[in-house]
């Protein structure tokens, strides 16, 4: 994890993009830089999206991988690491939507453990850490939370990421909000 939460060396859009023009040609030393410069940054996003950190580490990389195969597809209107923030939110929502199709072919009808309780909150400490509050959120809603609220998409933007409608969206953003409040004022 380490590798990932090293500092990040700031690039300008021009030089971003310019670095991205040259990593496309097969510049391997330009997608480097790239790749230093937003490596935090997208960890952030796939640990907040997934609240697993070897997931995130997985998702990271898998990012990047994909962002290397897609380079021919920046076309610089808008700054690399929002691209790359883009290319990121899909490969863990792609995951999940994976997960989810394997999930409903192994699970039984009768079998629904898989079914987190919410309101299990018996063994929690006195102080509850914002970040673990956003973790036990249930994962569409953590989603939704982590997409708006904290990175700054709007509703129609996570809707088409994730395939859902907006009022969805925003719904799933309401019940995050409350749940997230009542996680924090049960514990104050």
């Amino acid at each position: 994890m380490q590798a990932f939460a090293t500092g990040s060396m700031a690039l300008n859009r021009a030089e971003a993009a310019e670095l991205a023009t040259r990593a496309a040609s097969g510049d391997t030393t330009a997608f480097e830089a790239l790749y230093s410069a937003n490596v935090g940054r997208i960890y952030a996003l796939c640990l907040r999206m997934t609240s697993n950190v070897a997931e995130a580490e997985e998702l990271t990389q898998e990012a990047f991988i994909r962002a290397w195969q897609k380079l021919d597809t920046f076309r610089g209107t808008a700054n690399f690491s929002t691209w790359m923030h883009r290319v990121a939110a899909n490969v863990v929502l792609s995951r999940r939507r994976k997960y989810a199709r394997e999930r409903e072919r192994t699970v039984h009808q009768e079998d629904l453990s898989y079914h987190a309780s919410v309101g299990d909150r018996t063994n929690r400490s006195a102080t509850v850490d914002l970040d673990e509050a956003i973790a036990k959120l249930p994962e569409r809603a953590r989603e939704v939370f982590v997409l708006y609220d904290i990175e700054g998409y709007q509703h129609q933007e996570i809707a088409d990421l994730m395939g859902i409608a907006p009022g969805t969206c925003k719904a799933q953003l309401h019940r995050a909000r409350q749940l997230l409040q009542e996680a924090l004022n049960h514990d104050a």
